[in-house]
């Protein structure tokens, strides 16, 4: 409830403006709704939904699967986290659109060099976060699993995996949200269709409706992912921990 009044807020404020503003500056919701269902019912809007969610789901998986996985053995290897401390420190703080334009210039302008923009853009976050949930597992539950001769998937199953999950959600959830952005800056760049380039499109005529038009369904469909998938797991993780399997 308190987030459809939420809501609600915000649409009246975005009508207040708009009629403060004018069209020019800012369109009205009615407007702006308009043009989207125009562009929906050419099949553009779901065409180029379509492409950057896979964009957005390729490249956050790619940096999650290598992303825990490195942090994992950073946070377990003492020796591997001094040498690779710096690399991940460089990634960090390389802001994302450098990392874009490489990958562009490196890899030319097609679907592989933006997969590995967004991974690499993401991959540090998850790297950090997955590191300190290695770093913070408790070793007596590790000397038990000795004790009683765990094999290493019982281990990771029993021992490892539920300590690393609420970390895990973590990363997820935050990562998710930085996806996104990132991937719109990469079709923004070079690619020939998704919401980033539909927004630059825009951008070039001046058009707010059509602006507006793709961001905020890619923005609704984001915030179901974390209401509906993110929030309930990061939940659930914490939950396992605290209370085992």
């Amino acid at each position: 409830m308190t987030r459809l009044i939420s809501i609600v807020l915000f649409l009246t404020l975005w009508q207040i403006g708009a009629r403060l503003l004018g069209p020019h500056y800012l369109p009205a919701p009615a407007a702006v709704v308009e043009t989207m269902i125009a562009e929906a019912r050419g099949g553009a809007l779901a065409v180029n939904l379509g492409v950057t969610l896979a964009r957005v789901l390729g490249g956050f998986s790619l940096a999650m699967v290598a992303g825990s996985a490195l942090g994992v053995a950073l946070g377990r290897l003492p020796w591997l986290d001094r040498l690779v401390d710096p690399w991940v420190v460089i990634l960090l703080n390389t802001p994302a659109l450098v990392v874009i334009m490489f990958a562009y210039i490196w890899g030319g302008l097609n679907e592989v060099s933006a997969l590995a923009a967004i991974a690499l853009n993401k991959l540090p976050n998850a790297v950090v976060t997955l590191r300190e949930g290695a770093r913070a597992l408790d070793p007596t539950l590790d000397e038990m699993a000795q004790a009683f001769a765990f094999s290493r998937w019982r281990r990771w199953r029993h021992v490892v995996a539920p300590q690393l999950a609420p970390f895990f959600a973590a990363a997820a959830r935050g990562g998710l949200a930085l996806v996104w952005k990132i991937v719109l800056v990469v079709e923004l760049l070079g690619r020939p269709n998704g919401v980033g380039f539909k927004m630059n499109e825009a951008f070039q005529l001046f058009d707010l409706k059509l602006l507006l038009a793709y961001a905020l369904p890619f923005v609704a469909l984001m915030m179901l992912a974390e209401t509906f998938v993110l929030r309930p797991a990061e939940k659930a993780a914490n939950w396992r921990l605290r209370h085992g399997p």
